[in-house]
């Protein structure tokens, strides 16, 4: 079970890739929210059982009915909220893994059975691969395989022009209380011009509907010529729209992990939060990472005076990475 979010669904899947590489022969049935099965929709070797967490508690019985009718040697509760620890009392198997108790957010400790080893340290993507190794998987590489429609990857092609870089920039996290994950729009704006004046890259920009996004694409695209494809893509469309580009700028979001999974160089942007722990787990070498200078600023505190996955709970933070920051990682992976 790992009903959201984006990037955490995209973890997710190399777990399952895992376990299918050890037991090709595996009945593998996979809980997950309705936005998320869209991208992941086509997996082979997977069934989907599809909550609507919009459908309040109508959602969560028709997920309890459909889990009643099965049994499981092994329930894997990637997932520690409320809303996914209820569900995992109805799940049918002997044994319901979930995080260690310092993990294990929520109560989730009241709702399984058993846990994997406690870790600190660990980034998101290896905190669920310990769910693997505890019931026998052994390490394989690393793959994700999402399934593209040849629609979807013709889109992608389009937007290509013969001898420019393609650049995607997907500016804006989802929207939370006091998660401040944002660049400024003025700094993509400078960002902009560079790459189309001085990298003569084509630029395009993605993201959801949000009234935000709509803004900050909009606001972009008034200033300088940029393709705004904001509110516009299905998640499909834009995981071919990444795997087409030659690299993504973004902050802590579900488009940096989505890049893992096809292999685009992502230029992620991190002061509020731990690259180390959410960070594009194969790009950390090309990714911004302002958060220690921000929990200085900020909190007074260095890394290790502070618990692992700290959020720095201040707007301005973002502002601590430059244009120079960004600019100059980007003229490393357009090298």
């Amino acid at each position: 079970m790992r009903l959201s979010a984006i990037g955490d669904t995209c973890h997710a899947l190399a777990v399952v890739r895992r376990l299918q590489d050890n037991w090709p022969d595996a009945r593998i049935t996979w809980v997950i929210g309705k936005l998320e099965a869209t991208l992941m929709a086509g997996v082979d070797g997977v069934e989907f059982i599809t909550f609507d967490k919009k459908a309040g508690r109508r959602g969560l019985q028709q997920v309890k009915s459909e889990l009643s009718e099965r049994q499981f040697d092994a329930a894997l509760c990637m997932h520690a909220s409320m809303r996914a620890n209820r569900l995992y009392r109805s799940i049918n198997a002997a044994v319901r893994l979930g995080f260690d108790r310092k993990r294990a957010r929520d109560f989730q400790w009241l709702f399984t059975n058993a846990r994997i080893p406690a870790a600190h340290g660990e980034h998101a993507m290896q905190a669920m691969m310990g769910f693997a190794t505890i019931i026998g998987a052994e390490e394989t590489d690393l793959r994700w395989d999402i399934p593209l429609s040849p629609a979807d990857r013709d889109y992608a092609r389009a937007l290509r022009d013969e001898g420019r870089p393609l650049v995607v920039i997907s500016p804006c996290s989802s929207a939370r209380q006091r998660n401040f994950r944002n660049w400024p729009v003025a700094n993509f704006i400078e960002l902009c011009h560079y790459l189309v004046e001085q990298r003569n890259a084509r630029v395009v920009l993605t993201g959801g509907p949000t009234a935000i996004e709509r803004d900050y694409g909009e606001a972009i695209a008034a200033s300088v010529d940029v393709d705004n494809r904001i509110g516009t893509t299905s998640l499909k469309q834009l995981l071919a729209i990444i795997g087409e580009s030659d690299a993504l700028v973004c902050p802590d979001s579900g488009p940096a992990h989505m890049a893992t999974t096809v292999g685009t160089p992502v230029v992620g942007l991190y002061a509020t939060s731990n690259p180390a722990r959410t960070g594009p787990y194969l790009s950390m070498a090309t990714t911004v990472n302002r958060y220690p200078d921000a929990l200085r600023r900020f909190m007074g505190k260095a890394e290790d005076e502070v618990r692992w996955g700290q959020r720095v709970r201040d707007r301005l933070a973002m502002e601590l990475i430059t244009i120079d920051d960004v600019c100059d990682q980007l003229d490393t992976i357009l090298r």
